[in-house]
């Protein structure tokens, strides 16, 4: 076996146990409700209207509708254990795509292994049983699949393309917009390449201007004149790409390419924007990310919120490690990558959740600059790591490094259930079922476990649906912000209760309005447990 074979196989092994340490056993909300919206798919189709909640005539859009089924598919032959074993499968196939996508762009295994395994790591809290996940894997594939269109003009990659956008339009609808973005690094460098070509584009029209000139007969004097100033025109075209050479050359920081195949990639992404079209969901795919960046809910969200670096050490040093090799050596960026890089560092800004592209989209354009570091100060350095890893010592030590760290990150969630019953009522939600009539019931339940309760048949008040619970998608029904309002007291809790007819309460134990309700004497503690309680609302004064 060739040593660069051997490396791989040791790279693919590697990132597979590391892939399966991080994912993680316990589910987060979203997937509760995403089991229940592919069942009642299966069963009812898409209706555009939300049977979970007892708000009445609550519009849906059904953002991931297609992820929904596929998740209820496996649900209902594996159970959950299905669901973890393809979030372990899907976090597997993102570290393969991302490591052989890497390998390709920097050229170089040892990089792309050690910054795959990096790249997993940071974005392990992004890991989880939703569409997210699969939309990681389209991303990276999207990127790989735009510069082998530009490399080797093969039709097959625009095809790949158009069949992405499909996919995700399908599968998280709430992202397809950022797909567009991967595409305007590549555009923009084109633009700029292409931006000095207007001065030869000039200097031609002015030497056509001048022969028609000539050829319709002028002064002696100005026939001199005009041949001088046509032989100037003509030189200082030819001699503008052995300038633009030049000047590229000499630039600091950016290195500008020119690639006249990206032109084509503004034809792609165009009707790319047409697949939007080739959904059930109507005009969801156009309208989803705008009604939720009018809405509210971005603000109260954790993983919406605008990044704060003082919080997020591993992006800030993620960061300092691109500005250190940017400022303190000659290693030049490609105008793309800065685009790319600079784009979604931006996003991440933005909203917090957006840190997950950077750590994973950016790992070539990391990699790149790296290589380059290290090919001009450390000559060779790669090409001994790659020796020393597949001889059998250091085949065994980078296996043992692998197992010791995935290890220390099993090791946690040893005892981990796949519904955690500190963040989800799994008794309370039986007691409720047993003793309470769901039909008359009118529930008031927080956002965190909404999803839980639905899946176990619990009409609720809001769950992680959030767009559901907003004006910007339900007609006017500001439930979202009634909620807030509601548990973080920024309301009397019994006013908003008479308007929505509340008729029974479920709380965390430690949540601020349970410190209120438990000593309301309109209220009749039903049932009690470690951390969650039930009460029954005196609706006699309603």
């Amino acid at each position: 076996m060739k040593q660069g074979t051997k490396f791989s196989v040791i790279a693919v092994i590697c990132i597979l146990i590391f892939c399966i340490a991080i994912t993680p056993v316990i589910f987060q909300n979203d997937t509760f409700y995403t089991i229940k919206i592919g069942e009642y798919i299966m069963e009812n189709g898409i209706t555009h209207m939300d049977p979970f909640s007892w708000h009445e005539d609550l519009p849906y859009t059904y953002p991931h509708w297609l992820y929904d089924v596929l998740t209820f598919l496996i649900y209902n032959v594996f159970g959950y254990a299905g669901i973890y074993v393809a979030t372990i499968l899907l976090t597997c196939i993102l570290g393969l795509v991302l490591y052989f996508t890497s390998k390709k762009l920097i050229q170089n295994r040892v990089i792309a292994f050690v910054l795959t395994i990096a790249a997993i790591y940071l974005a392990k809290s992004f890991i989880t049983a939703r569409a997210q996940l699969v939309t990681f894997i389209l991303f990276v594939l999207t990127i790989y699949f735009i510069e082998m269109f530009l490399e080797t003009k093969k039709k097959r990659y625009p095809i790949f393309l158009i069949a992405i956008s499909i996919l995700i339009a399908n599968l998280h609808v709430a992202v397809w917009p950022f797909y567009f973005v991967l595409y305007l690094p590549y555009i923009g460098e084109y633009l700029v390449s292409i931006a000095g070509k207007v001065s030869p584009i000039v200097s031609k029209k002015q030497i056509s201007i001048l022969k028609k000139k000539l050829e319709k007969g002028v002064e002696e004097e100005k026939v001199k004149k005009y041949t001088e100033k046509i032989e100037k025109l003509q030189k200082s075209i030819d001699n503008f790409d052995e300038r633009v050479k030049k000047s590229r050359s000499k630039s600091y920081k950016i290195n500008v390419v020119q690639n006249d195949q990206a032109k084509w990639l503004i034809i792609i992404m165009l009707i790319c924007v047409l697949t939007g079209l080739l959904t059930p969901l109507g005009d969801t795919p156009y309208t989803y990310l705008v009604k939720t960046m009018e809405g509210n809910t971005t603000e109260n969200i954790n993983e919406h919120l605008p990044l704060t670096l003082i919080n997020s050490k591993e992006f800030l040093v993620l960061l300092i490690v691109y500005i250190a090799i940017l400022m303190f050596t000659d290693t030049k960026i490609r105008l793309k990558a800065g685009f790319l890089l600079g784009g979604l560092v931006l996003l991440a800004f933005s909203s917090r959740r957006q840190m997950s592209l950077v750590y994973l989209l950016c790992v070539p354009v990391l990699g790149r600059l790296i290589y380059a570091f290290l090919s001009k100060y450390a000559d060779g350095f790669l090409e001994r790591v790659e020796k020393i890893v597949t001889q059998y010592i250091g085949t065994l030590l980078t296996f043992s490094i692998i197992v010791v760290c995935s290890m220390t990150i099993i090791k946690p969630k040893l005892d981990d259930k796949f519904v955690s019953e500190s963040n989800y009522p799994v008794q309370a939600a039986e007691y409720i079922k047993n003793n309470i009539d769901l039909k008359t019931m009118r529930l008031f339940n927080e956002y965190n476990y909404g999803s839980y309760l639905l899946l176990n048949d619990i009409p609720v008040f809001i769950d992680s649906r959030a767009d559901l619970y907003s004006p910007e998608f339900n007609g006017g029904k500001d439930i979202f912000s009634d909620f807030m309002n509601i548990s973080n007291l920024g309301v009397y809790y019994e006013d908003k209760f008479k308007e929505y007819e509340i008729t029974h309460v479920i709380l965390y134990k430690k949540s601020k309005l349970n410190m209120f309700i438990s000593r309301d004497e309109g209220y009749e503690e039903l049932y009690s447990d470690k951390y969650f309680c039930v009460y029954k609302r005196n609706v006699s004064n309603d």
